[in-house]
This record gives C-alpha cells, sequence and structure tokens, in this order.
C-alpha cells in the first residue's frame, strides 16, 4: 500500500474538494472549511494547500467560465482525482482503526 503522507490542513482541504464536488475553487474552499469547522483560515494558506495536493496528483484543476462578479475573471476549479479519493479512504480507514483500538477503560469521566 502507497503511503499517504499529509499533514491535518491538507486532508482538510482535500475533503472540502470533494464535499464541494464540482464548486470546488479556493475561495468556496475556504468558506466551507470556515462553516464546517468553525476555523478562521487564510486564503493563501488554500492556494498552498490545493497547489500542493494538485502536485502530489490528488487533485485536478481546470479553469471555470468567468463570472460578473468576479469581475470577468475566471475560477480554477478543482477536482479530486482517484488517487485522492483513495487517499481519503486510506486516511479514514487508519483513523477508524486507531479510533477502535481505544479501550473503553482508557476513557475517564469528568476529565
Amino acid at each position: 500500500m502507497h503511503r499517504i503522507n499529509i499533514g491535518e490542513f491538507e486532508e482538510l482541504v482535500l475533503l472540502m474538494v470533494g464535499v464541494l464536488n464540482q464548486d470546488a475553487y479556493g475561495v468556496a474552499v475556504m468558506e466551507e472549511i470556515e462553516e464546517q469547522t468553525g476555523r478562521k483560515i487564510n486564503i493563501s494558506a488554500v492556494h498552498s494547500a490545493l497547489r500542493r495536493l494538485e502536485a502530489k496528483g490528488y487533485l485536478t484543476s481546470s479553469m471555470g467560465g468567468a463570472t460578473s462578479e468576479r469581475g470577468g475573471r475566471r475560477k480554477r476549479i478543482f477536482t479530486l482525482t482517484h488517487g485522492g479519493k483513495l487517499a481519503l479512504d486510506q486516511i479514514k480507514d487508519l483513523r477508524t482503526r486507531l479510533w477502535n483500538q481505544i479501550p473503553n477503560m482508557a476513557v475517564q469521566k469528568g476529565n
């Protein structure tokens, strides 16, 4: 199995691209992360993560059509690749395996 090497923020960005599907562009990813997690993030951090994930082969991108609300500028739309979906599946499986190994007695009440 290929080792997946992405950090927590990259994982969030990758998840949000999947959630947003055909509407995944930088600002939309940032807003979705903020809405879903309550974290305030910087658009530059999102753009950097999107570029890194694309370089790793987990995302692809293409230019969308120009829109009047963007002053005629086009959006770069990101799409989850098959490799990106496999990476998310592997991360989820690992986290589930680890969570399932925590014994009930290890969780103390009142702490």
